[in-house]
């Protein structure tokens, strides 16, 4: 027995057999074993195989409309193929080690059921054509359990935030304390990038509905076929209008690894902002044990695993996007053995963004807030004189004067050690005129939230809003992707 190793798991294969392959009728010998081994993408495509077959049907059923298959041919036809799938399915047919890829693969598993039958199939179509429709169909399927574990990130986060609206937190920049905010409000912010990300990939799924089979090598066929009917039944929005682009153009897989590329950023700025959050300089959350791990050598220690890989599979997420582009770049039509390259970038993102989320959804979900702390912290660092200032402005103060004069304020404090609102009203006055003594009525956290109630801002009663906005975009989002 050989062994071929798969992306996910190492796959059982049987020797011996004679080669078979799709294109061997022109040559005198077989290729040299290592232009075999680098051909070879049974290992990595093989999970195509219900997408292949899908199409496979649908082929079948053009051709029985074009007379090419008769009614009976057609109904043998179906049944093999069902079976192949169920046996695919079971692992009682796996590819063998002279299988170049799984359309050669799955051909073989046809004509070992239906003899010459089978391979009436191939009529009218190509290997490139058929991998072109395989990897829209597989992407369109995985789009849709992507968007559905992104919608638990958001669930999740929004939960948090729906406890959270009233609690105060040291809003930063720079990160250096800048204003205090609503923890809630930080929360929804991840929430409405990822919102974005999944409005690019249902936007994204528009253009990758299009059919290129039908299409051929690169020349369409002169077969009475209708590209239109199959496009139709594989759900598919159109039939490719231009057979030389559809077997070539791979902006479908590369636009998609750009948005997964982006769901990977914000998958990293939120895992970036939860290590801060976990350390002991903020103390603002405690992870939950199951989403944590422990050191070998240092008892006391629990780690943001979870964050930090996050943070870091974003780099394989980018990394496949400069895979696919750096591929694409330069090819002339049609299609080019390159174009093997595309495949692995895309499975690997998938396998990826799959495997994070459930696990981010778990960590934000069962994660615990320090709210006391939070509370504690929220006006360090002068953070209440923005407030200040802008208090100066609504009494006619020029922003610019009230600037200045609230950062002569913050220098005495600093070389004084106190707050702002412990600063004496003759001491007040010295610093500024414009400094009379109500100006400490803004000094405090909770109406400094309270008064951030413009669109968009962090007042609690402008998070509740933005939580209600939320849930009705985030149900939209689930829908779609179930296809309800």
């Amino acid at each position: 027995m050989a062994r071929i190793a798969g992306d996910e798991e190492e796959t059982t294969v049987s020797d011996g057999g004679k080669p078979m392959r799709l294109w061997g009728g022109r040559f005198e010998s077989g290729p040299a074993d290592a232009l075999a081994r680098l051909s070879v993408s049974v290992h990595f495509d093989w999970r195509l195989v219900p997408y292949d077959l899908m199409a496979s049907r649908a082929h079948a059923r053009v051709l029985n409309r074009a007379g090419l298959l008769t009614d009976e041919e057609l109904e043998r036809m179906i049944g093999a193929l069902d079976d192949l799938e169920t046996a695919c399915k079971t692992g009682e047919f796996r590819p063998t080690v002279a299988d170049e890829d799984v359309h050669t693969a799955l051909e073989r598993g046809l004509l070992e059921r239906l003899g010459s039958l089978g391979g009436k199939l191939r009529a009218g179509r190509s290997r490139n054509d058929q991998i072109a429709t395989d990897l829209r169909l597989y992407l369109r399927d995985n789009v849709r359990a992507i968007i559905s574990r992104l919608v638990e990130v958001e669930t999740a986060l929004m939960a948090q935030a729906a406890t959270h609206a009233d609690t105060a937190a040291p809003g930063m920049t720079h990160l250096q304390h800048a204003q205090p905010v609503s923890f809630g409000h930080q929360l929804l912010a991840h929430v409405h990038a990822f919102a974005r990300d999944i409005d690019r990939l249902i936007d994204w799924d528009k253009r990758a509905a299009v059919s290129p089979l039908g299409s051929g090598a690169l020349a369409g066929s002169s077969l009475p076929l209708d590209p239109v009917v199959v496009a139709e039944e594989l759900g598919f929005t159109s039939a490719a209008p231009n057979s030389m682009d559809a077997v070539a153009d791979r902006d479908f897989a590369a636009e998609f690894l750009f948005d997964a590329a982006m769901i990977g950023i914000h998958l990293s700025r939120l895992g970036e902002e939860i290590v801060l959050w976990a350390s002991q300089e903020f103390r603002w959350i405690e992870m939950d044990d199951a989403y944590s791990t422990g050191s070998s050598i240092m008892p006391q220690k629990k780690n943001p695993d979870v964050a930090e890989l996050a943070r870091g599979k974003s780099g394989r997420l980018i990394g496949n996007l400069m895979s696919m582009l750096t591929v694409l770049k330069g090819l002339p039509l049609t299609y080019n053995r390159d174009l093997q390259e595309d495949k692995e970038p895309v499975f690997d993102t998938v396998d990826t963004l799959l495997l994070v989320l459930p696990a981010v959804a778990g960590l934000v979900s069962t994660m615990r807030v320090n709210t006391a702390r939070m509370s504690a912290t929220a006006s360090d660092g002068f953070a209440l004189a923005t407030d200040l200032a802008e208090l100066l402005v609504r009494k006619g103060v020029a922003f610019r004067d009230a600037h200045e004069a609230v950062g002569h304020l913050v220098v005495y404090c600093q070389v004084n050690d106190v707050d702002l609102g412990e600063v004496s009203d003759e001491d007040l006055a010295k610093v500024s005129p414009h400094l009379t003594p109500d100006v400490r009525d803004v000094l405090n956290v909770p109406g400094a939230l309270a008064a951030r109630k413009a669109h968009g801002g962090t007042a609690p009663d402008r998070v509740r809003d933005q939580l209600a906005a939320l849930r009705e975009a985030v149900d939209a989002q689930a829908a779609w992707a179930s296809g309800s």
